[in-house]
């Protein structure tokens, strides 16, 4: 396993994350798992290296989490959860930010959380999280109970990062969650370039979804785009726009080429991938372990995708 730092955290972390959240779920989500077979997944997971855990309230997954990790050396993992926003309109929302850490931490089997994020924040929701659910967290930061605080987009509906320009304005955060793909890079123009002058950490989610896990879907995608002129057809010389990825990167798969275009990508500290399948979670900490694509392979993906800010590789 390969290990960076966490932006201003200082907190040392495995490139790869498992991410407990997304489709899978640890194979609890698709039902492909049981609760033992999920939590030797995440035993493996540890094994393997990594060292990063994310999980989220609204995953169904902290319990899971808490029966895996029982035993481990606490300070051997950084664990990150996160808490759903209540209603704009909640009568007390600082008391169920406070309520929804202990229940986290309950169900994690541990006194404090490495970062606790607010999840899915849309750009109509951030004044809320800034000015109501963001002080009680510096408070349970204070009580030891954080160890750093962070706020996690909702890509679907806010795929150019409206929400987390407006986060960079403030200096509260410690951590953010940001989707990125080789299918909408665009927080490499948004984005990254102040998380990296601010030493925010960042981590990538949607670094591999349906588009760039089933070769068929992601063709057929391809050549939607290039139907609505969203992009060049001359870019895939004729061929394939699968055939054109792999021949360029090298890859062995295009979800192989899909991680490595992240794990490598400037301002991106860890990349989660989440899954229920042992040997898929191999496969993926493998292709994260290879070295970067080719230039030339990351100059052709900036011909053709580097202008799109509204995909998210669903």
């Amino acid at each position: 396993m390969d290990y960076t730092v966490l932006g201003r955290t200082g907190m040392k972390v495995s490139v790869a994350g498992l991410g407990c959240g997304g489709p899978s779920r640890l194979g609890l989500g698709d039902r492909a798992s049981s609760e033992r077979q999920a939590i030797v997944l995440v035993r493996e997971a540890i094994g393997l290296g990594i060292n990063f855990i994310d999980t989220a309230e609204s995953y169904g997954t902290e319990g899971v989490v808490g029966k895996a990790i029982a035993g481990v050396e606490r300070d051997r993992l950084i664990l990150s959860t996160k808490k759903t926003l209540p209603a704009q309109d909640h009568p007390n929302p600082a008391k169920e930010v406070r309520s929804g850490l202990e229940r986290s931490l309950r169900k994690l089997g541990t006194d404090y959380i490495d970062v606790y994020h607010l999840h899915g924040v849309e750009p109509k929701d951030y004044r809320f999280a800034r000015e109501r659910l963001l002080p009680p967290m510096l408070r349970l930061r204070e009580q030891g109970k954080i160890r750093f605080i962070g706020v996690t987009e909702a890509f679907v509906p806010d795929p150019a990062h409206e929400m987390l320009q407006r986060a960079l304005e403030d200096s509260s955060w410690d951590v953010f969650m940001v989707g990125f793909n080789l299918l909408n890079p665009s927080a490499r123009k948004t984005v990254f370039p102040l998380t990296r002058v601010k030493s925010i950490g960042t981590l990538n989610m949607f670094a591999v979804r349906r588009a760039l896990s089933r070769p068929e879907r992601f063709v057929s995608l391809c050549n939607d785009l290039v139907q609505r002129n969203a992009i060049d057809r001359d870019v895939f010389d004729g061929a394939s726009p699968l055939d054109v990825i792999l021949r360029e990167s090298g890859a062995a798969t295009l979800a192989e080429a899909a991680y490595r275009f992240c794990r490598h990508e400037p301002g991106i500290d860890v990349v989660l991938t989440g899954t229920g399948n042992l040997e898929h979670l191999k496969a993926n900490v493998e292709a994260m372990l290879k070295p970067p694509l080719p230039r030339a392979a990351l100059e052709r993906l900036e011909r053709i995708f580097g202008a799109l800010d509204y995909l998210t590789g669903n």
